[in-house]
């Protein structure tokens, strides 16, 4: 979900595994050659779906590398196939509440630029929550984990999947 910390703690967690890091939105971004938000208003989610969608293709390809997904990559079911496949999908659970603290002033977020963003918020989860269950392999409730202590249970987990 938007604001669960993918990518901060996706990066820290590949520091902590050894591993490259990966953001599949600043890829995208790269690959447009320009913002998110900007390539929604002038392209629609459509497009943007397809363009990442193309860009998770490329990167789970990689060797072994952690990746942060955008929040909607699990709308297709092609991207939830490839996620199981081909990584260990972690699947950063926060409350509704926790997500709207760390999202409400972020005017980035192209799906929440909407009239009520807090409903639109948990909207999107309650659409998603479901997908994200049938995708990840490692399921970690956030609410009340320091950064440290999230890292390092990320880190742990990962670990031991990848020993099974």
């Amino acid at each position: 979900m938007p604001g669960s910390g993918k990518s901060t703690i996706g990066k820290a967690a590949a520091g902590r595994l050894a591993l490259p890091f990966a953001d599949c939105d600043r890829s995208i971004e790269r690959r447009a050659g320009c913002s998110i938000a900007a390539f929604f208003e002038r392209n629609g989610e459509q497009a943007f779906r397809d363009l990442e969608s193309e860009v998770l293709q490329t990167l789970v390809m990689q060797p072994a590398t952690v990746i942060a997904t955008g929040g909607g990559v699990v709308l297709r079911a092609a991207n939830r196939d490839l996620l199981r496949e081909r990584t260990r999908c972690v699947y950063l659970r926060a409350s509704t509440e926790l997500l709207w603290k760390r999202v409400k002033r972020d005017r980035r977020r192209p799906l929440l630029q909407v009239a009520d963003p807090e409903q639109r918020l948990r909207q999107l989860r309650e659409d998603r929550e479901p997908l994200y269950q049938e995708t990840a392999a490692i399921v970690i409730d956030t609410d009340g984990l320091s950064f440290d202590r999230l890292v390092e249970e990320v880190a742990r987990r990962v670990s031991a999947e990848a020993a099974r």
